[in-house]
This record gives structure tokens, sequence and C-alpha cells, in this order.
């Protein structure tokens, strides 16, 4: 049985399209249409590149315990960000 669904799969195979996802269906695309009140603008970290990125600073190039502080929280903000914005797109998806 299998336990995990991408729900990038509902977007991406078409099986629920909005023009205002602009032809995207990641998370970034279409979570500003599905939960509007949900955005990734107001975070230091917006997307998987930033993340990256800042957890590579936090590893390997910061060298005082504030910045590696600074980046550890913005890293934590964003993956809640992207963990709730999974549980809201979903519980849009179960009201259709």
């Amino acid at each position: 049985m299998q336990r995990l669904f991408d729900l990038m799969e509902i977007f991406s195979k078409n099986h629920y399209v909005h023009h205002d996802f602009r032809g995207g269906f990641s998370i970034k695309d279409v979570l500003p249409v599905l939960v509007l009140e949900m955005s990734y603008k107001n975070l230091n970290i917006r997307d998987g590149s930033m993340a990256m990125n800042a957890w590579k600073t936090m590893m390997f190039e910061a060298k005082i315990q504030q910045e590696k502080d600074k980046i550890k929280h913005d890293l934590l903000k964003y993956c809640e960000l992207d963990t709730l914005a999974m549980v809201k797109i979903f519980e849009v998806l179960k009201k259709l």
C-alpha cells in the first residue's frame, strides 16, 4: 500500500488547472492561488535554492554564532511554511 502521495501530480498531470498558475505547478505557483492568505514573499528564504545556499552558509561559511542562529531561524520558518502550505493545499483540494 502506498502511503505517500505527491500533491504536485494533481497539478502536473492537469487534474486541477487554474490560469493564475501561469503554466506552473510547483508549490510556489499553486499556493498563492489556492490559499490567498499564505505567501513566501515576507520570508528571508523564499525558495529551495535559497534554502540550500543558506544551509551551506550556516554549515561552512558562517563564523559568528548569531549569524548561524539567524540562518537556522530563517530555514525553520521556510520549512514551517512549506509544510503548512502542503496541508492547506490538501485541505482546499479535499473540498473540491
